[in-house]
């Protein structure tokens, strides 16, 4: 006979996704899987986006418009997308590109003519410390080896109260719209991506890397601990886009630096 006054059991908690690795520990992998990809990135991008890249490029471009840096470091720069909508928005900035992926590059001179490119590691860039006003990565931080290192790199190669800006791929806040979205960022968008390219497992890794990717309080505190202060955050999109902008703090100069400084004058490969 059943107790009446017992409790019903207890519903089973809803676990959400989890990425099933995190690839970008390895730096080969990645840098395989944008070779592979250079040709097409930015029609995939488009495509995939839905054209809203272009927007979230525009939004960043304003931050630097307003900031006027005298000198900018793009990182990440991939085929040069947002280091050419930056010279546009503030043209008296003097501008470099630098990305691990030599492919990705030759895109960036091809397509839009860029005369400052640097082939560099995110986690050892070749430039003197304070070398920069202001540093953006688009996309870029969420794939490299160490969040917390890239961090620390970027805050040793800004000035102090230098700006760093960052945009990269979040979840959406509220629940149904991502539940939505990853059923579109883990099924349909591998898929379109395979009829595009041909690559589906290289969208198949970009699903996996949003969700570990840290987001709103999450990545406000990593900014403070690496060496940056006042961060903040902005929702584009309905929070599939998050843009973080954070200066550097006095106390980073203390970063030490083995790195053999590049020659700014000229483009690397």
């Amino acid at each position: 006979m059943t107790n009446s006054s017992s409790a019903p059991p207890a519903a089973p908690a809803i676990q959400e996704p989890q990425p099933r690795h995190r690839p970008a520990e390895d730096p080969a992998f990645v840098q395989a899987l944008f070779c592979r990809v250079a040709a097409r990135y930015d029609l995939v991008n488009t495509i995939l986006s839905g054209g809203l890249d272009w927007f979230w490029r525009r939004r960043a471009a304003a931050h630097i418009r307003r900031w006027a840096p005298a000198r900018l470091l793009d990182l990440a720069t991939g085929s040069g997308v947002l280091l050419a909508t930056c010279q546009r928005a503030s043209p008296e900035t003097w501008a470099v590109g630098a990305d691990f992926c030599p492919p990705m590059l030759a895109q960036a001179r091809a397509k839009r003519g860029l005369p400052r490119l640097v082939a560099a590691d995110g986690l050892r860039l070749p430039f003197a410390d304070g070398s920069f006003d202001a540093l953006t990565v688009a996309f870029g931080l969420r794939n490299m080896a160490s969040w917390p290192g890239a961090l620390r790199e970027m805050a040793r190669v800004l000035r102090p109260g230098g700006h760093l800006l960052v945009l990269d791929f979040s979840l959406p806040s509220r629940p149904w719209l991502r539940a939505l979205y990853r059923v579109y960022l883990h099924h349909c968008l591998p898929t379109i991506a395979a009829l595009v390219c041909g690559e589906r497992s290289a969208y198949r890794y970009l699903g996996d890397s949003i969700e570990s990717f840290p987001r709103g309080a999450a990545m406000l505190a990593l900014l403070t601990e690496c060496g940056f202060r006042a961060p903040r955050a902005e929702e584009l999109s309905a929070g599939i886009v998050s843009l973080y902008t954070a200066e550097r703090t006095v106390a980073a100069a203390a970063i030490p630096s083995s790195r053999a400084n590049c020659n700014l004058t000229t483009s690397g490969a």
